[in-house]
């Protein structure tokens, strides 16, 4: 007697049930996980970016800028990345005598990053003065349970907000 070798149609509709099943229990907690991911890596990414504008500011007794930059100007897209530069002419301006320190690359398209001015400004003494205020990053949507926020104080100290009700609006 021969030995069949394979499966059944009703085993093969048995296995995709329960395959299909557990790819749609599995995929909104994997959602939920990547915008846990993504704001946590990019809110990281801008406090580093803060961070090094004020070394850069004290180091070499230079006015550093970080702002989003739309034609060479600060604007308020910080969703479209952000640019840390000397700032020596006019002011929330890269032109003239003024060099570029660092860019990141423009964020997700469906986050929300937002700050309550159009740049964070650091004296030659490292201080943030006139441009303190609450930076914040919410992955998705504006009231993303995911959101982080990084405080920048006048003094010119950059770190994470403890809020867990952070919202972009």
């Amino acid at each position: 007697m021969k030995i069949k070798q394979g499966f059944t149609l009703i085993e093969l509709m048995t296995v995709l049930t329960v395959a299909i099943t557990l790819i749609i229990v599995a995929v909104p907690s994997l959602t939920a996980v990547y915008h846990h991911l993504r704001a946590d890596s990019n809110i990281r990414h801008i406090l580093q970016s803060l961070q090094l504008a004020r070394n850069q500011a004290m180091n070499y007794e230079q006015t550093v800028t970080v702002c989003p930059l739309t034609e060479n100007i600060c604007s308020n897209q910080w969703h479209n990345g952000i640019h840390v530069f000397f700032d020596g002419d006019e002011a929330n301006r890269l032109d003239g005598e003024d060099s570029l320190i660092y860019t990141t690359g423009k964020f997700n398209d469906a986050d929300f990053v937002t700050f309550n001015r159009t740049s964070i400004r650091f004296q030659k003494n490292g201080t943030a003065s006139g441009t303190n205020g609450t930076l914040k990053y919410c992955p998705g949507d504006p009231k993303s349970p995911y959101s982080k926020a990084i405080i920048v104080s006048q003094s010119g100290r950059v770190r994470f907000s403890n809020d867990t009700n952070i919202q972009c609006e």
